[in-house]
């Protein structure tokens, strides 16, 4: 009896981590670039305080790294998962294969384990900070009320694809407001809440934010325009208003591009506003270019279905390039301040 009840404990235990290793069949490079990109956008928004690459990073800053890593990576699954759970009706039309439609676990349990993620989520947030943790709960309640409702509410032309982008905002937010928060009062803008505490803020940090942001929204709402050129069955029989049943999957294709063109300038303007260097232009520009290229294809394509099969495939092509912009901020953050505190190179990298 005692070993069948440790069995039962250890089953109870186990079963969810083996369900979510094989819940969804993430490339490990993705798993990796999350981690750069969760730190990247802590990392940026500290350098932007400076106009050369002397910026040490002290035992606070790294920790708000760390936790900003653990807040996002966790935000990360319990959004996708509460994704899941409230797209089941659509998925059993194009994504059959998915965990729910597909049978291998319930809405119940999926709902489970979602809380738990999000439960993680608001912990690293509030160790973060409570202003941190404020943006994640306005974040996670916008999402949630989003998602289970007004996309399927709203008949707004695009409402769905127009405003599915801002969970990724937090991405870029997060990062600013970790560091917001860890700086002594000696900023531009200094003004302290009751119960969130202080926030002090350079005005040079405003204009690297706000680009930032930008980015993010239209790099990521170019790929979800293409997921939504496969996806436009299943949208369209619940009449969510994305721009593929709003206007086309055609023009949808089109808009896609253009959004991919602006964030590919924006990332451009990044660079030359703020300290990053070559070490992140060239490989970005390389990137854009190849996106925009496989972008140009979904344009070109004649065939209804080869359409929708193209549109999945540069969904996660634009997703990519989504990520790998990301990683080549971090890796130019670290590679700049690894020559400045070490290695001494070069005295600065245009």
């Amino acid at each position: 009896m005692e070993q069948t009840a440790e069995s039962k404990k250890e089953f109870f235990l186990t079963r969810p981590v083996q369900f979510l290793i094989r819940w969804r069949p993430f490339p490990p490079y993705e798993l990796i670039c999350y981690v750069l990109m969760f730190a990247g956008a802590t990392m940026f928004a500290w350098t932007t305080m400076f106009t050369d690459d002397s910026h040490p990073f002290t035992i606070e800053i790294i920790k708000r790294i760390f936790l900003t890593i653990a807040t996002l990576y966790s935000g990360f699954f319990a959004a996708l998962i509460w994704n899941d759970i409230t797209d089941k009706d659509i998925d059993i039309v194009v994504h059959p294969t998915r965990a729910i439609p597909s049978g291998r676990i319930s809405s119940k349990n999926f709902f489970a384990i979602a809380l738990v993620f999000s439960a993680l989520t608001f912990l690293f947030a509030v160790l973060t900070s409570p202003w941190c943790l404020l943006l994640v709960g306005v974040t996670a309640l916008f999402v949630a009320v989003h998602n289970k409702y007004l996309k399927k509410i709203i008949k707004l032309p695009a409402y769905s694809e127009i405003f599915t982008p801002v969970q990724w905002l937090a991405v870029p937010l997060f990062g600013f407001f970790a560091i917001f928060t860890a700086l002594p009062a000696t900023g531009d803008i200094n003004f302290s809440v009751p119960v969130l505490g202080y926030l002090s803020i350079h005005r040079v940090q405003l204009l690297p934010m706000f680009l930032l942001v930008l980015f993010t929204y239209f790099a990521d709402d170019a790929h979800d325009l293409a997921e939504g050129i496969h996806d436009v069955e299943g949208d369209r029989r619940l009449g969510v208003k994305t721009y593929a049943t709003s206007f086309g999957e055609k023009n949808a294709a089109k808009i896609s591009f253009c959004m991919l063109f602006i964030s590919g300038l924006l990332g451009i303007l990044l660079w030359f506003l703020t300290i990053l260097s070559l070490i992140f232009l060239i490989p970005f520009v390389i990137l854009w270019f190849y996106t925009l290229d496989q972008s140009y294809q979904l344009i070109k394509t004649t065939d209804d279905l080869q359409r929708k099969h193209m549109g999945k495939i540069m969904g996660k092509k634009g997703y990519d390039y989504l990520l790998f912009s990301f990683a080549l901020i971090f890796l130019d953050v670290f590679l700049q301040l690894i020559n400045a505190e070490y290695l001494h190179w070069v005295n600065s990298i245009v």
